[in-house]
């Protein structure tokens, strides 16, 4: 046996156990799913094909409506907000704008660290009614009987998750810019002092710009997980009171596993991946118009 032969041999035997596990993991349970998405059936008994009923319904739901509405809601304070501050964190921490840098990034990195379900128990504590929050707004506002009262808003719900989801996630983006920025020659900056540039002028005109593929990689990273967002709601809120923190990840789960309809659940889980493929191709497209890429 030729020495090409035993190469082969031996790279599809360290790739075969991995691509098996992908395709057990991933691929198959996606097109279980997409097949289970044209019947209706409840996890046990016959399965009744109902064609494209599944997926009409859920264009028609309003409770779809609204874990589509705070899922976007989730990507814009994602794109938008986690990922400019963890920019402009890691840029203070690159130079060195704060005492005890390495505390300042660890404390910041903290929240990531923690589980979700932890982080969901610690925030429903300081949303109390005897939390924190609650405390301080009282003795802000004079209000000795003052209680949260967002969380019963259909259309505002969703803001304390955001604000969570802000505090928790943004840590990761910093590490992510702050190892990059760690690359770039300090020179440049020299140079650019030199010729009278602030920091803001830096961070904006030269900082950012040279960022930019790592802006894009980080949004995909971004968008999907906002579309992915389930542990932290589930835990927090279970998409209540009146589905007003649905997302649709949520409102699948419940769908399957809580009522048993495998059949629109699965409807549910292939909308979300058509939704993170659309998403993403689209920033792709904005990052080719932009000349990022």
């Amino acid at each position: 046996m030729r020495y090409s032969t035993y190469k082969r041999i031996s790279y599809y035997s360290f790739v075969l156990p991995a691509f098996l596990i992908f395709i057990g993991v991933i691929i198959f349970p996606l097109l279980f799913s997409f097949v289970l998405g044209f019947v209706s059936w409840k996890g046990y008994g016959e399965m009744q094909f109902v064609g494209l009923d599944n997926y009409i319904r859920i264009f028609s739901d309003p409770v779809f409506h609204i874990g589509l509405r705070n899922n976007i809601a989730i990507v814009f304070v994602s794109v938008f907000g986690q990922i400019p501050l963890g920019l402009l964190l890691a840029y203070m921490l690159y130079r060195k704008m704060v005492i005890r840098a390495d505390l300042f990034e660890a404390l910041i990195f903290l929240p990531i660290t923690i589980s979700s379900v932890i982080v969901a128990q610690l925030w429903n504590r300081i949303f109390s009614p005897v939390g924190i929050f609650t405390t301080f707004m009282k003795a802000v506002t004079g209000n000795h009987e003052y209680i949260m009262t967002i969380v019963e808003n259909k259309t505002f719900a969703i803001v304390p998750i955001m604000f969570v989801l802000l505090w928790q996630h943004t840590s990761l983006y910093m590490v992510i810019f702050l190892a990059n920025l760690q690359r770039i020659p300090s020179s440049i900056i020299e140079a650019a002092q030199i010729e009278g540039a602030g920091e803001g002028t830096i961070f904006i005109k030269l900082i950012a710009p040279m960022m930019g593929y790592v802006i894009f990689i980080n949004s995909i990273l971004a968008i999907s997980g906002s579309f992915k967002s389930f542990d932290l709601i589930y835990s927090m809120t279970g998409g209540g009171p009146a589905h007003y923190t649905e997302v649709i990840a949520v409102y699948m789960y419940n769908t399957t596993f809580v009522h048993q309809n495998y059949g629109y659940g699965s409807a549910l889980s292939i909308v979300i991946i058509l939704f993170i493929i659309l998403s993403i191709g689209l920033t792709r497209l904005a990052s080719r118009a932009l000349k990022v890429e």
